[in-house]
């Protein structure tokens, strides 16, 4: 790594385009293009927005371990803070800076992050796999009778938002707020406002929590050794929520694509061995829920790997294209952990293994209950949403024997941490572990949610419509 001369170089290469239909339908065909630049290549993350993108595997350790050549602090972007790139960009508020452990160095983020590990660290996994097992059989019998679903709709969006509400002490009036907040940072719709909606709405959970605070992951944090301020506290849980709800949904509607139309996986299916782990193996090597994201500013102006980077320009980590660089030779992803899903260095994941925790349960419930389920299309017709930074469906139809309740009795209300993992028996009360969550919502009837869009039908539940 050397650094730059002050001149730029007299022509620039174009800037490949990760916004729009064409990279989300095909964005493999965009990663081999950028690899004919070498490991590092000029992008553009929305109209006007540029950066670099590390497609090399090797190069993408290299960018996020360096912490002395490349800095998280988004207040190092020029060209946002130069107006160039405007402040109502829909990426902003996945790029923008928030006192949280996401965009800090050093000290400052061993301090943050040290308040998120030790918080989490106190959700206890029987728990929270009894309560993930709890909110998919609900789900599943509002499913079963119609013989037909959109898993991504109707499933994997509704429940990781109904886990960490739960987990973080949400009252049902802050829910419906939290979700349009942050689906609309995500899709990039509207994205300002939505970001002001889930900033404001945070700050009123902080504020109760201050007030009442209880057995959840939001009054852990609040009294950490850490001292959260109630800026920080705000902005770390947008953090642990955005982390927990968008790629969460897409690590499980990406691993039921997967199980449901590759043949490698079908076998397995029809013998009754689900193989759940293998499935989250190769999605996380080859359609990570966060495809691009790990964004970095270089200190200093540098050549790395042949690219030049301006300091204050932003660098963006391809988890995808690393995952799948030609470089790398191990071709068996199955049980294999090297890829860069969880990211890597300082900044790696702090929650991979209850993320792993409840998409393996989501998964491995839906295939136990509806065990003949089949795509309603096939899988070439299936279509992806656009945006640079997530690898997500726009839906996944589904049909499957239509039965009453899923073919089990109804669900009846009780605490998941007086479940035994992967079975609805109740452990005697005296195994009972502290819980961080609440009891479940009640479920929203089939007949009543048919033709409402997913907020909408959350919001019902949420309400007990």
């Amino acid at each position: 790594m050397t650094s730059l001369s002050p001149e730029p170089p007299p022509t620039c290469p174009a800037h490949e385009p990760l916004y729009g239909p064409e990279f989300a339908a095909d964005p493999a065909d965009a990663y081999r293009r950028l690899r004919e630049h070498g490991p590092i290549a000029p992008v553009e993350l929305a109209p006007g927005v540029r950066a670099s993108l590390v497609v090399g595997y090797e190069a993408a350790l290299h960018v996020l371990r360096s912490t002395e050549t490349f800095s998280k602090d988004p207040r190092r972007w020029q060209e946002l803070a130069d107006g160039t790139v405007p402040a109502d960009s829909p990426v902003v508020p996945m790029m923008m800076y928030r006192p949280n452990a996401l965009w800090a160095d050093g000290e400052e983020h061993r301090r943050l992050r040290g308040a998120i590990t030790d918080s989490l660290a106190r959700v206890a996994p029987n728990t929270l796999r009894g309560y993930v097992e709890m909110c998919a059989d609900t789900l599943i019998d509002r499913m079963a009778p119609a013989g037909r679903a959109d898993l991504l709709r109707d499933y994997g969006q509704v429940l990781p938002l109904l886990v960490f509400n739960r987990l973080f002490g949400c009252p049902a009036g802050y829910g419906e707020r939290l979700v349009e907040g942050m689906s609309g940072i995500f899709d990039g719709v509207d994205a300002e406002k939505a970001n002001a909606l889930l900033a404001t709405t945070l700050l009123d959970l902080v504020t109760l929590k201050r007030q009442q605070p209880g057995q959840d992951v939001t009054s852990w944090l609040m009294a950490h050794p850490a001292e959260l301020t109630d800026e920080e506290m705000v902005h770390t849980l947008v953090l642990l929520m955005g982390a927990g709800t968008e790629p969460q949904q897409n690590l499980i509607a990406n691993s039921l694509r997967l199980l449901l139309a590759d043949d490698r996986f079908g076998g397995s299916l029809s013998r009754g061995s689900l193989p759940v782990e293998d499935a989250l193996d190769e999605v996380l090597w080859t359609d990570p829920p966060m495809a691009n994201y790990a964004v970095h500013y270089p200190v200093r102006d540098v050549v790395f790997e042949g690219a030049e980077l301006r300091e204050g320009c932003p660098v963006v980590v391809s988890f995808a294209a690393a995952n799948t660089d030609p470089a790398l030779i191990a071709d068996q992803r199955a049980g294999n952990r090297a890829h860069l899903a969880w990211s890597a260095g300082p900044h790696n994941c702090p929650a991979q293994g209850p993320a792993r925790l409840i998409a393996a349960v989501a998964v491995e419930k839906l295939l136990d209950r509806l065990p003949d389920i089949e795509l309603a299309v096939a899988v070439e017709e299936l279509t992806w949403r656009p945006g640079p930074f997530h690898r997500a469906l726009a839906a996944l139809p589904v049909t499957f024997p239509s039965t009453a309740a899923g073919g089990r009795p109804a669900a009846v209300d009780e605490d998941p941490a007086e479940r035994e993992p992967s079975s609805g028996r109740a452990r005697p009360s005296a195994a009972r572990e502290p819980s961080a969550v609440q009891a479940r919502p009640p479920a929203v009837p089939a007949a009543r949610s048919a033709g409402r869009g997913w907020v909408e039908r959350l919001r019902a539940w949420w309400q007990g419509d």
